[in-house]
């Protein structure tokens, strides 16, 4: 039987891990020499390429000598916290990645913590080695500090060493060793995390880690073989943490990980990570078994939503212009499909009509949902991201606090911790983290962090480095200021015209350029002032036949402000909403019609 070891890569947010595991795939032989390979490969998903970040766990897996290494690429972001915490449990060591020059950052000790409370001794690799500004001895002992902080035992604060250049293409076990290649990492991997422990006698299980959605296979679940074979077409049933059973039927579909792809095979040992087909309603943290098993193996909870929008079909004049999934139950049907193979989503019908509440862990991790969507082709109308609280057993509202750590400039120190102030956010932490920065930390509600992210980089000049992870419930903060300027209605509909949008430009700032299609209840612009006001951005100057002494002068106009999707998500207020397109994003009031509005606010209570 080969040897097997299974790792997770864990990294922060651009700390090199995707790049790193395209070297080891490379360098282990797992493609032929002419194989044409794209950069970060394990990113296959077009917004994954485009943003640079990992969404979705993936699986691969190479030889090394004889040894087969399966590697987990793990979500560097904490939206998709919920991604790594059960990857943990299918691992039997962990490489923990850190950038030479930044650190350990929030989601290095996230989901260390993890790691270490489940027993597992991490590797640590000191990447990007060969910046200009790396520190490599300072990182290594903020590390044992961090070790130290998360109650890392003896065994563990024991953690073997390497250096490495992703980019580059080696590792070394010193600073002073020849840069040759990766093989003193593979070499590392291969003595420092243990085999797996294999019970291939006992009957099969496995506990489902991750769950996706497939046309042909239907749901596909993967995990590790914890004990006994399996086999195609063998029964089995699915067991819910009580123990009870879920249901039951066959294995349709054996799926290995060799390389970037999924093979087909027939059978499967303990100890190797596998997908399977063939059940309909298991799920994540549930046990698959032989039907003589009778105790579902245990699992990490998946942590529940901490926000909500509200997703309705595109109700405004333009609807059906530019996309071509318009009505409620294409709508229904694809975000159906997303909770099945997303669980940290909830999707929930609500009495509106034609409208889902969509919860997930945060406004990046419902952004890419969106994104992905209305690349698809949907129109979908978007609510203001609102949390999800919870009570206590008094009967206490609770809310999502979040920690959130900051590097930034010593100069914008005091803006930025003014900034957090006014969203209830409370410092716990701040201590100079060299190069002129200061570290800061905080505990903040979620809701007071909902469109913090722009005024922030406005706030540090664009130098700032923010990260997020959820931290607790705690007890509600009070009322948090929102947008105190209000907003430039359109009173009609037709295309945008040059003269008009000239004459409002003292009345605000503008979203939306000449010529541009405009409908009653649109959103055009910010009012300088603290309330909503309707204007006529269709009225085209008035010609007479009595010439000017001097020619009309071109129009100039302001830059409009264009918003990105996460920007128009977080701009909005609850009576406002989000217009998507495949082509365009659009901000509306929720009620287009002015008296149908006036009547709605008089009857809302105050």
């Amino acid at each position: 039987m080969t040897a097997i070891r299974n790792i997770a890569i864990i990294a922060h947010v651009d700390h090199g891990k995707t790049t790193l595991v395209d070297t080891m795939l490379k360098q282990s032989g797992t493609f032929r020499a002419n194989q044409q390979v794209a950069e970060r490969a394990m990113d296959s998903n077009d917004l994954e390429k485009e943003r640079g970040i990992t969404i979705l766990a993936k699986c691969t897996s190479l030889m090394w000598n004889d040894t087969r290494i399966n590697i987990i690429d793990t979500p560097g972001h904490a939206d998709f916290g919920g991604e790594v915490e059960r990857i943990l449990s299918m691992v039997d060591g962990v490489v923990i990645l850190v950038d030479a020059a930044e650190g350990p950052m929030p989601q290095t000790k996230f989901v260390l913590g993890k790691a270490l409370k489940l027993g597992l001794r991490p590797i640590v690799v000191i990447n990007k080695i060969d910046r200009a500004d790396a520190r490599a001895d300072e990182v290594l002992n903020e590390v044992f500090d961090l070790f130290s902080a998360l109650d890392a035992n003896d065994e563990q604060l024991d953690f073997p060493i390497a250096y490495a250049s992703g980019r580059g293409g080696w590792a070394a076990r010193e600073l002073t060793d020849p840069r040759e290649d990766i093989s003193p990492l593979f070499n590392l991997i291969v003595s420092h995390v243990p085999e797996p422990t294999i019970e291939i006698d006992a009957p099969f299980s496995m506990l489902i880690t991750t769950r996706e959605y497939d046309s042909y296979l239907g749901r596909v679940l993967t995990g590790r073989i914890h004990s006994g074979v399996a086999k195609i077409n063998m029964p089995i049933k699915v067991l819910n943490q009580a123990g009870e059973i879920v249901e039951s039927g066959r294995v349709t579909k054996l799926l290995a990980f060799r390389g970037l792809e999924r093979v087909a095979i027939e059978t499967a040992n303990a100890g190797d990570i596998i997908a399977m087909a063939g059940l309909e309603k298991a799920n994540v943290a549930e046990t698959i078994a032989s039907p003589e098993v009778m105790s579902a193996l245990p699992a990490q909870p998946i942590d529940p939503p901490t926000l909500a929008m509200t997703f309705s079909i595109n109700d405004s004049p333009l609807a059906g212009r530019e996309g071509t999934k318009l009505t409620s139950r294409m709508l229904r049907d694809r975000l159906m499909k997303e909770s099945e193979g997303n669980v940290a989503i909830h999707i929930k019908e609500t009495d509106e009509k034609d409208a889902f509440e969509v919860a997930g862990r945060g406004e990046l991790q419902l952004g890419v949902l969106i994104e992905t969507m209305r690349r698809e082709g949907f129109e979908l109308s978007i609510s203001r991201p609102r949390v999800l609280y919870q009570t206590d057993s008094a009967g206490h509202r609770l809310e999502p606090i979040e920690e959130v750590q900051i590097d930034v400039d010593e100069e914008y120190v005091g803006t930025v911790v003014e900034s957090l102030s006014l969203r209830k956010g409370e410092m716990t932490d701040m201590r100079p983290s060299g190069g002129g920065k200061t570290r800061i930390i905080f505990h903040a509600p979620s809701r007071g962090l909902i469109g913090y992210h722009g005024p922030f980089l406005t706030d540090t000049r664009g130098t700032g480095i923010m990260s997020r992870m959820f931290h607790a419930y705690a007890p509600y903060r009070g009322t948090i200021e929102g947008r105190r300027n209000g907003v430039l209605i359109s009173n009609g509909d037709g295309d945008a015209v040059a003269y008009a949008l000239w004459n409002l430009e003292d009345r605000g700032i503008m979203f939306v350029v000449p010529n541009v299609p405009l409908y009653q209840g649109m959103i055009i612009g910010e009012h300088n002032r603290d309330n909503d006001l309707e204007v006529n951005p269709l009225k085209a100057k008035q010609l007479t036949n009595v010439r000017a002494s001097g020619k009309d002068e071109a129009i100039r106009l302001v830059p409009p402000r264009i918003m990105s999707l996460e920007q128009a998500i977080a701009y909005i207020q609850d009576d406002e909403r989000v217009e998507v397109t495949p082509k365009s994003i659009r901000l509306r009031k929720a009620i287009l019609c002015p008296s149908d509005r006036k009547r709605s606010e008089r009857s809302s209570p105050r």
